[in-house]
């Protein structure tokens, strides 16, 4: 097959503004947070309108917010029950701007591709579906009956089920999702590559194999309870902003928070509530008990030297780990304790970049009874992301800290069903009793071979074996590792179709022809034969519950996720299937009829989940049972990673602004860390930008280094910034093209995001410039 022309645009464009000056933020929330949240909402969606989907976002009534996934408190709620980032995700979604016919046609793929992402999502609701022909410069509309049947059609001409594979974003319904994989299993593949692949699955990984379950053991009531709360690798102030109000109720209740993190952040130095108004001009509370400014991927040495402090600390004198819980719940306690003694406290102290004295006061508050620990992918993204959790567990373990209020492992999950993706079924590796549960209710043997991941599906259209790429949601382009390698596997295919709400730069690098299926967002009522119908999503502590939509949809075009799956498999699997496809897509509860035979945890799935706040989902973990293949928890031992660089590298992680989710783009400030106008940055400790040469705002190329190998992003501007020495951060998706693509997490696969070896040079675009 030959190459398509499509060529442009794989990254967002280099931008040749320098940012503005900025103090970076010491507060979180406030003022500027409520004046963020109103320009936002009620902009973008109109005052009625805004305020309207405000009144019920996060409501037991209302609809979930498509942003992250932390949970919402099982009794009364707020009125303003959302944070300022949620605002701007339903902004986003629920903009009175439309892009239809006449938008395409007055624009070609290639002008397109030379626009920003942000000017992109700005141009507002996609309202039609979209075809772009072989050799087109535009896309065009297309029905929906005649999509479906273009997309059956390259199906049908593939030599193997194996050569599609089935992407989808953590933001797709349990319903959708559920019918997707049947749909895909049903063609004869597991290539169900999703985001979890790149966030949370080194924390899946690690939780199974350790404590019998892939998801956190607490609840938002044990964080009332705790007594010390462990917040490593994460930034809950841009991330998961409503996380901060339980650290906040946590703190007033007496627990100590101890932040480990390279970078300071303002979301755990200090809080203002925006809903206490009188205190909004006080100076906040604060929240950090203890900070330790731990070097990019220090972790498992600092983790180590804690429990070896812990371990130290029970030899001289007993009574600091719990022994009983370690005899009778755990395995491999000999091999970790005798590990762990024998590490030299020196290499702990240089890997970690953290000093002794430190990891003595931070163990000290270990030794208390209930204790959390928090974190997202500043642990999972590295190649041994895997190990960064295991060692949190083994810390848990030798407290005693699984199966009692106010304890337990709190991964901090981003989209907001990530999680119940994987629960309905939504991955690449299936466990054999599901696909059983799917062969016994369908009646059809479901492939037992495993299929691809996000990286696994890189690879495969790379190489010309992934011939069709389906998207269900997301920006895979923009989020995944590689950009220039992902964009040549994407147009080597023959079809790429995403499913979308928005425009994004995943549409302007396509293969040799492309859709683009517009669908209902969160936010919008979902009318079947005059019904209104409701989704349900799953929360990172495992709580079920439905999410209905408020207000009218943005085109009376638009599908909604379920109708888009069950359209596609009705016109792919034509004849090969027994499921009515057309009766689920009228009728949702007959979806999560079908769901409560197969997974297990759903029974009486359409009663429960119509009780107000939904169902926890059964957690043994949780509970202090492990259904790990012994019964017992295990402990792990692992090596400590060694930093080797050459002289002038750095370690770079890639992070978020504060304007941004994911790769939605809101703005182009970091108001907490003082950034403003400008997301082309790296972020430098001072004393290595001295000893390198480097001013303040120089024009940088950055080039990565993995196995003999460099990739090259171009026009940074160099910020100096309290960030560890020989470390340098940079935001997504502007450098995910320094990512390589085998640079991932060992047995999880996921891309090494927050490890990334670069070198600095002045820019050559920078001396072109001034030579002309």
């Amino acid at each position: 097959m030959s190459e398509p022309e499509n060529t442009l645009g794989a990254q967002p464009p280099e931008t040749r503004e320098p940012p503005q000056d900025g103090i970076a933020g010491t507060t979180a929330g406030g003022l500027p947070a409520i004046a963020n949240t109103v320009r936002f909402a009620l902009g973008e969606a109109g005052v009625v309108r805004g305020a309207r989907l405000l009144a019920k976002l996060n409501q037991k009534d209302g609809f979930d917010c498509p942003g992250c996934a932390w949970p919402d408190p099982d009794g009364p709620r707020s009125l303003a029950e959302f944070c300022e980032n949620g605002a701007k995700a339903i902004a986003e979604e629920a903009t009175d701007k439309r892009i239809g016919a006449s938008f395409f046609a007055a624009h070609t793929v290639a002008d397109l591709a030379e626009q920003s992402d942000y000017w992109l999502s700005q141009q507002g609701r996609l309202t039609e579906p979209l075809v772009l022909r072989p050799g087109a410069a535009h896309y065009r509309p297309i029905g929906w009956d005649e999509a479906f049947a273009l997309i059956a059609g390259e199906l049908a001409a593939l030599d193997s089920p194996d050569e599609a594979a089935f992407y989808t974003s953590g933001r797709t319904s349990n319903e959708a999702a559920f019918l997707y994989q049947l749909f895909a299993r049903q063609l004869g593949t597991n290539n169900l590559p999703d985001c979890s692949n790149m966030c949370h699955e080194s924390s899946g990984t690690a939780l199974f194999e350790t404590i019998g379950i892939g998801k956190g053991t607490v609840t938002l009531d044990d964080f009332t309870k705790a007594q010390v709360i462990v917040v490593i690798g994460q930034n809950p102030g841009t991330n998961h902003p409503r996380m901060l109000t339980s650290l906040q109720a946590a703190v007033r209740a007496g627990a100590k928070i101890v932040t480990i993190n390279p970078l300071p952040e303002a979301g755990l130095n200090r809080f203002k509530h925006p809903q206490e108004i009188i205190r909004l001009l006080g100076p906040g509370t604060a929240l950090t008990h203890h900070w330790l400014r731990v070097r990019i991927n220090g972790d498992v040495a600092l983790l180590q030297a804690l429990a070896k402090e812990l371990l130290e600390q029970e030899e001289a004198s007993g009574g600091v780990i719990d022994r009983d819980f370690i005899a009778s719940r755990t395995e491999g306690f000999s091999a970790y304790r005798e590990g762990i003694l024998a590490q030299d406290w020196a290499v702990l102290e240089a890997e970690s970049g953290v000093a002794r004295a430190q990891i003595r006061e931070v163990a000290e508050l270990l030794r208390a009874e209930r204790i959390i620990f928090c974190w997202a992918m500043g642990l999972t993204q590295h190649a041994n992301g895997v190990a960064n959790i295991q060692e949190i567990v083994n810390l848990l373990l030798l407290r005693g800290a699984f199966g009692k209020p106010g304890a337990g492992a709190c991964p901090v999950r981003g989209h907001s069903n990530v999680q119940g993706d994987r629960t309905m079924g939504i991955w690449e590796r299936p466990r054999p009793e599901f696909l059983d549960a799917l062969a016994r209710v369908f009646a059809f043997e479901p492939p037992r071979r495993h299929g691809l991941d996000v990286v696994g599906t890189i690879r495969g259209m790379r190489d010309g074996q992934v011939k069709v790429f389906f998207g269900l949601g997301g920006n895979f382009l923009s989020a995944t590792p590689d950009t220039e390698v992902t964009a040549a596997g994407l147009r080597r295919c023959r079809l790429t179709a995403h499913v979308s709400t928005k425009l994004n730069r995943g549409h302007l690098v396509h293969g040799r022809t492309a859709l683009i299926l517009p669908c209902r967002g969160r936010t919008e009522v979902d009318l079947q034969g005059g019904a209104p119908q409701f989704v349900t999503v799953e929360n990172s502590m495992g709580i079920v519950h439905a999410s209905r939509g408020a207000v009218p949809p943005a085109s009376a075009e638009l599908r909604s996720e379920v109708q888009i799956v069950c359209g596609l498999a009705a016109a792919s699997l034509r004849g090969r299937s027994n499921v009515d496809w057309a009766a689920l897509a009228r009728d949702y509860d007959r979806i999560r009829e079908l769901i409560a035979q197969v997974v297990p945890g759903f029974e009486d799935f359409n009663a429960r989940v119509r009780e107000p706040g939904g169902f926890y989902l059964p957690n043994a973990a949780r509970d202090g049972a492990f259904k790990t293949p012994s019964g017992k928890a295990q402990f792990t031992v692992h090596a400590v990673p060694r930093l080797s660089l050459l002289p002038g590298q750095l370690l770079m992680m890639t992070v978020r602004s504060h304007d941004q989710y994911n790769t939605t783009l809101y703005g182009l400030d970091d108001r907490y860390r003082g950034i403003r106008g400008a997301r082309r940055v790296v972020l430098l400790n001072a004393a290595d930008m001295e000893e390198q040469g480097i001013r303040p705002g120089a024009e940088l190329d950055l080039t990565s280094h993995f196995r003999g190998q460099t990739r090259v992003a171009r026009r940074f501007l160099a910020v100096p910034y309290d960030i560890p020495r020989r470390c340098a951060a940079t935001y997504f998706p502007e450098a995910n093209v320094l990512v390589p693509l085998e640079h991932t997490a060992q047995k999880s696969n996921t891309p090494a995001s927050k490890s990334v070896v670069i070198s600095l040079a002045p820019s050559r675009a920078s001396e072109a410039n001034r030579t002309r």
